[in-house]
């Protein structure tokens, strides 16, 4: 079952990258680079969404339709 959450990325002073989200109570990302927080917070989307599973505590999140559109991060 795959789900669309939405995630905020927010650059701190340190130089490091934040990853929170409204979908997903209690997630929470840091990582150095883009990619490596958006890696670190669908781990923890994840995992979140496992125990929600689990408690019966689930939240509707859309699922995945067929055509969708995508935000990619490149760097130049």
């Amino acid at each position: 079952m795959e789900r669309i959450i939405r995630l905020h990325i927010k650059k701190l002073p340190e130089g490091v990258y934040l990853a929170t989200s409204d979908d997903v109570q209690g997630l929470i990302a840091q990582g150095r680079t883009v990619t490596e927080t958006l890696e670190i917070a669908r781990d923890v989307a994840k995992k979140l969404l496992e125990v929600q599973l689990d408690r019966r505590n689930e939240k509707q999140l859309p699922a995945v339709d067929d055509d969708f559109e995508f935000p990619v991060v490149v760097g130049l």
